[in-house]
């Protein structure tokens, strides 16, 4: 299969993963509704979709290694797309912990072998793709929490919009069963044995820990952007998931410009920049001063993360002294590690505050990025 093919594949595999949180994003008051949980209670059990994906990350590094990125790729997507399902579907509290257990599990192991395969193409093509590839998941996630606020006008139930996701996703998922892409084994034996953890070490460490600040902000604009306008600002809830909506359509606008900006300026400079602008998105968004300013702090927000995961999937697929897979599980444990872990620790800090505090907690925290943007450079 050639390179320019496989890019549009891995491209439509990264905007269907996208849908996904987009149509979770969309429907987490309705969730929350239902289980009657507080912002505390409902924060543990977000943290078990974050359990089932560190849980997938060292795993899926070690079998990708083994089977090749391609061949994971395809088969957790079949599996998220199986597990999301089941979180709509599921009528108690107790088959919901399960199903979103399993739709962790499937989601972490999903980002990080299609981020492998995205690697894969980057090195065929020889120039920047990854911003491209993660522009198209914000594009979905974007698209799909538009829609669903459309849903809950409509009055759609939780089970029926996600049956209904589901089924819509069945054509890029047949597509992309259909299509080949060559497998090299890692030359280290060692790499072929999954670890029970993969931790980052020296510059990748760094590189993990930008993905990891980086994936907290883009977390906490997912689950709790939506209950934050609601609870704290007083907004509707038909026009809450907006601020999701404008966040995800920035990050689409900069990932997609990203990869050229990335060639002319380089990884570092961006870096550092993006760190400073997210800064400056998370406090309008905190201010809360008016709708307009709060979705205002969400584009700048949008701005300012986009390209910082992809920066740090891209470093890790380079590493020259670890193998892809253990380098993009390692980095995958911080960053989406982060990405599912953090939403529920900023749900402790909304029920011992408010939410207005969890936002303002994450602004804080990305202002350590411009220092260590440098770990960004590949060295030999």
């Amino acid at each position: 299969m050639p390179a320019i093919a496989a890019r549009r594949v891995v491209s439509a595999v990264f905007f269907m993963c996208g849908t996904f949180i987009g149509l979770w994003a969309s429907r987490i008051p309705d969730f929350k509704a239902a289980t009657g949980l507080s912002e505390g209670g409902f924060g543990l059990l977000l943290l078990v979709m974050a359990l089932g994906a560190f849980t997938a990350f060292p795993l899926a590094g070690a079998l990708m290694d083994r089977r090749g990125s391609a061949a994971v790729t395809k088969l957790t997507a079949v599996c998220t797309v199986v597990a999301f399902t089941l979180i709509g579907l599921a009528p108690s509290t107790l088959l919901l912990t399960i199903a979103l257990f399993l739709g962790g599990f499937a989601f972490g192991a999903l980002d990080v072998s299609m981020n492998g395969w995205g690697a894969e193409v980057e090195t065929a093509l020889k120039r920047p793709v990854m911003s491209s590839f993660h522009g198209l998941f914000s594009l979905g996630a974007g698209g799909a929490a538009a829609v669903g606020g459309l849903a809950i006008e409509l009055g759609l139930s939780v089970p029926q919009h996600f049956c209904l996701w589901s089924v819509l996703s069945l054509p890029i998922l047949v597509w992309s069963l259909r299509q080949a892409w060559p497998h090299t084994p890692a030359g280290d034996p060692a790499a072929n044995k999954p670890p029970l953890f993969a931790i980052p070490k020296g510059a990748l460490l760094l590189a993990g820990l930008i993905a990891l600040v980086a994936a907290l902000g883009e977390g906490a604009m997912t689950d709790w952007a939506a209950l934050y306008q609601i609870t704290d600002l007083g907004y509707s809830e038909s026009i809450a998931p907006t601020a999701f909506t404008v966040f995800s359509v920035a990050m689409v606008i900069m990932r997609l410009a990203g990869d050229r900006i990335i060639a002319r300026y380089g990884p570092v400079p961006v870096a550092r920049a993006s760190g400073v602008v997210a800064a400056l998105g998370g406090v309008l968004l905190v201010s809360g001063v008016n709708i307009w300013v709060v979705w205002s702090g969400s584009f700048i927000m949008g701005l300012g993360y986009a390209v910082l995961f992809p920066l740090a999937m891209s470093r890790a697929a380079a590493d020259p002294h670890m193998s892809k897979g253990l380098a993009l599980a390692s980095v995958a444990t911080l960053g989406y590690g982060a990405f599912l872990f953090g939403p529920p620790l900023l749900g402790f800090i909304g029920d011992f505050f408010s939410l207005r505090a969890s936002f303002g907690t994450v602004a804080v925290l990305t202002l350590v990025i411009p220092f260590m943007a440098g770990a960004l450079k590949v060295r030999s």
